[in-house]
């Protein structure tokens, strides 16, 4: 089969057509997302100065080869242990500032440094780590919080 038979082999699928764009011919089929892009050209029977000759047998091969690579990429990820999310000791900990916030008698108009100091000090918490906590007790609904003017956070009990 010559080169103007496999073109016109190719454009009878329906809407394929050819195209040019920098310098190179190729011919576009519409797909589902898109056009497919395929490249149109002869292939070097010998080797030039500048490029080797193709060698279709070795490039079939190459193929197989790059795509049984990716099978065994994708078996190795899928047989991969999942990660466990979050360090278990850092949640228990995360947990015990969250109940000993929420468990405080009164936060009302209270800032981060506030319900810190308010804390016992056998906790060993950061401001931080209290703002962190006070935002997951916004979200779940056990505090409320107003920002002021100078984008400081004020917790108050829901």
């Amino acid at each position: 089969m010559n080169k103007n038979e496999v073109l016109s082999q190719i454009l009878s699928i329906s809407g394929a057509q050819m195209a040019r764009q920098n310098n190179t011919n190729f011919i576009v089929i519409p797909g589902d997302e898109g056009y497919i892009k395929v490249a149109v050209g002869v292939a070097l029977a010998k080797d030039t100065k500048t490029a080797k000759a193709f060698n279709a047998e070795a490039a079939v091969a190459d193929y197989k080869a790059w795509v049984a690579e990716g099978k065994l990429r994708e078996t190795e990820k899928a047989n991969k242990p999942a990660k466990v999310k979050g360090n278990p000791e850092a949640q228990a900990r995360r947990d015990a500032l969250d109940e000993a916030i929420a468990n405080l008698p009164e936060i009302d108009n209270a800032t981060a440094t506030d319900i810190l100091n308010a804390l016992p000090e056998d906790m060993n918490v950061t401001v931080m780590a209290v703002g962190s906590s006070a935002m997951r007790l916004v979200e779940k609904g056990v505090l409320t919080v107003v920002i002021d003017d100078k984008k400081k956070k004020h917790y108050t009990k829901a």
